[in-house]
């Protein structure tokens, strides 16, 4: 039922028009170390539209986080944006000052990071921290800030918001907490609202729960979401449309609905090929044979190649040698593999 809803909202919410609400364009962040040079995000390039939800997903350590970290500006020595454009209402984040920069986040992008309680002040009740997010943002003073912080927890569905606001965040339950950081993101109205790992240390019912309320937080006000995660169904759920990324840089581009129904790159196939099916018995579950690459010694060629059986099935040679761009495979529908070169050219 979650799904068809999810299905509802995209039809009614999405608007594909117009100049994008963010564009990332061939994001490249580097982490200079003595070991060697990280490429932790190596030419990852997306869009979100105004009121449309796009899923980034991937395996641990793939540059899902370091992608939003670089959006946000929040990359710290000895990690460095090296090149690449992020455009917001088509201004250069990349060429603000640090205090641009420190007006944008908050105001008009809000970021939910997975752990709550490491986010949330331990020694401030939750009211007050809301408080300071809208006296720092806009500008109003401590009452007025007080009853819109019961408003706000009122409105993320926290019951008896007036006690709760009291509250400290250890006094809370993790999808408690959980509401308070949307809360918090949600505190000036938003544009775009990035959730990276929103529901990773919530059980089964309240990550439900919580997904909802992002869903309708975005079908009420009609902001952009970022929602960056590594479980596929929540993916299949909430997302308009998928960025799936793999060691650094994005590997496949697609609507939700069809990069389920006919992923392309081997990667992807895998990936929902792992998912286990309600119903199905498998004697043996399917992996990705392999393992992700060392992001400071990348493969020559496709950062996929050596875990690939389609390059050996179709005796593809190339991808040892060369790494291929982003082709456009389908309308919309966006691909890194030499196998849909053909196509492509015709």
């Amino acid at each position: 039922m979650a799904t068809e809803n999810g299905k509802e909202a995209r039809t009614k919410s999405t608007d594909t028009s117009g100049t994008p609400l963010l564009r990332v364009n061939d994001l490249k962040t580097y982490f200079f170390t003595r070991e060697g040079t990280v490429k932790a995000v190596d030419g990852v390039s997306l869009e979100v539209q105004r009121g449309e939800i796009r899923g980034i997903v991937g395996e641990s350590g793939c540059g899902k986080s370091m992608t939003a970290m670089s959006i946000l500006r929040l990359v710290d020595k000895p990690g460095k944006i090296v090149s690449g454009d992020v455009y917001f209402h088509g201004e250069n984040l990349l060429k603000k000052s640090r205090r641009e920069m420190a007006r944008i986040r908050g105001r008009k992008i809000s970021v939910i990071f997975q752990e709550p309680r490491s986010s949330l002040n331990p020694v401030l009740r939750v009211g007050k921290q809301l408080t300071e997010v809208l006296r720092i943002h806009e500008g109003i003073n401590s009452k007025q800030g007080q009853a819109r912080a019961v408003d706000l927890l009122k409105e993320v569905g926290i019951p008896d918001p007036q006690k709760r606001s009291t509250n400290y965040p250890h006094e809370m339950s993790g999808g408690m907490a959980q509401r308070v950081m949307i809360a918090m993101g949600m505190a000036c109205a938003p544009d775009l609202l990035i959730a990276d790992e929103p529901t990773t240390a919530l059980d089964v019912t309240i990550q439900a729960q919580v997904l909802d309320l992002i869903r309708n937080l975005r079908d009420e006000h009609g902001m952009g979401v970022m929602l960056i995660t590594h479980d596929m169904g929540v993916v299949a759920e909430m997302a308009d449309i998928v960025t799936v990324m793999y060691a650094g840089t994005s590997v496949e581009e697609a609507p939700t609905e069809e990069l389920f129904e006919e992923p392309l790159h081997p990667y992807t196939q895998g990936l929902i090929a792992s998912i286990p099916v309600m119903g199905k018995v498998k004697d043996r579950l399917d992996v990705i044979p392999g393992r992700v690459p060392d992001l400071i010694d990348m493969p020559v060629g496709c950062r996929f190649a050596p875990r690939c059986k389609a390059r050996i099935e179709n005796q593809l040679t190339k991808c040892e040698v060369e790494e291929p761009d982003m082709l456009d495979a389908r309308p919309g529908h966006r691909v890194r593999c030499w196998l849909y070169e053909s196509e492509n050219a015709s």
